[in-house]
């Protein structure tokens, strides 16, 4: 069973609410159960996999048969805890994970949690995906998860155009005729996808002047947002820019996502405005 931070590769942080604390002023037992459930959705989205697209996709899905917990020590009311997940095992219908939660380096608990991949109609197992097999392993060998492609709008239209319609038009309210415009047809795209294909993110890169690029249409799905989906497409359409010679990156950041930009070194530059009923700010960055 691992016993140290070093054997994780994903790590779910949070701190203890004072309503998990029972009478021994200690996290009452079994909501250690609940930060390992916690830490499983982080895991799922370390992987890039939204949870129930990939079960819908893969006929299948994943029930627990086991969930064991070893105590070491206990947490306290606003502990700030790091709970460390590891697939340690697959057999051929049932994934084996570890897990342990932390309070700094000190170990607090251990656990053992078993999954059987089954029908979902019958409950009846069946052999774990191949796929899903790969992309379990490979992201506890260190591999990437997901692939960016750049290209032109002919290469990568269909899977743009359904990140940007669930993000822009369905999630945020845009008018699809205000989604789309002639620029698509000449800007430099980018696309995020995950181990089975499915796009989920996606941004943009024009040129409306020498030596300026900018950047927009900046969308990634909901449930893989800060996974850092947003950091890759940034890089590799900067990277586009630096190709061609631009000095400057500019960009349009709701500001919701304000924060997002400024934390990858994008300044504010004026004063804020309204862009489909949404507040934005123009941002800048100059490309070394």
């Amino acid at each position: 069973m691992p016993t140290t931070r070093q054997d994780f590769r994903l790590f779910h942080r949070l701190r203890v609410r004072w309503a998990e604390v029972d009478m021994q002023k200690i996290v009452f037992n079994g909501h250690y159960l609940m930060y390992f459930d916690t830490a499983m959705a982080d895991y799922w989205r370390a992987l890039a996999l939204p949870y129930e697209h990939t079960m819908h996709a893969l006929g299948g899905d994943l029930y627990v048969k086991k969930a064991s917990v070893e105590y070491h020590a206990s947490a306290r009311y606003d502990d700030q805890l790091d709970v460390g997940l590891k697939c340690q095992r697959i057999g051929t219908s049932s994934i084996q994970f570890v897990g342990a939660i932390f309070c700094g380096e000190q170990l607090l608990i251990n656990s053992e949690l078993i999954y059987v991949y089954a029908n979902p109609a019958t409950q009846t197992s069946l052999p774990v995906p191949p796929r899903l097999r790969d992309i379990f392993l490979g992201f506890e060998a260190g591999e990437a998860v997901t692939q960016c492609q750049v290209g032109t709008w002919q290469d990568l239209q269909a899977h743009a155009s359904a990140v940007r319609t669930e993000v822009f038009v369905q999630e945020q309210g845009i008018a699809a005729e205000e989604e789309w415009d002639d620029a698509d047809a000449t800007a430099v795209h980018a696309v995020v996808r995950n181990g089975f294909g499915l796009p989920l993110g996606t941004a943009r890169l024009l040129q409306p002047e020498a030596g300026v690029a900018q950047i927009g249409r900046m969308a990634v799905t909901r449930l893989l947002r800060g996974s850092g989906l947003g950091q890759q497409l940034l890089q590799a359409l900067m990277q586009q820019a630096r190709a061609r010679g631009d000095h400057e990156v500019r960009l349009h950041a709701q500001r919701s996502a304000q924060g997002f930009y400024a934390r990858q070194g994008f300044a504010n530059h004026g004063e804020p405005f309204d862009e489909v009923g949404i507040a934005h700010i123009e941002m800048r960055l100059a490309l070394g």
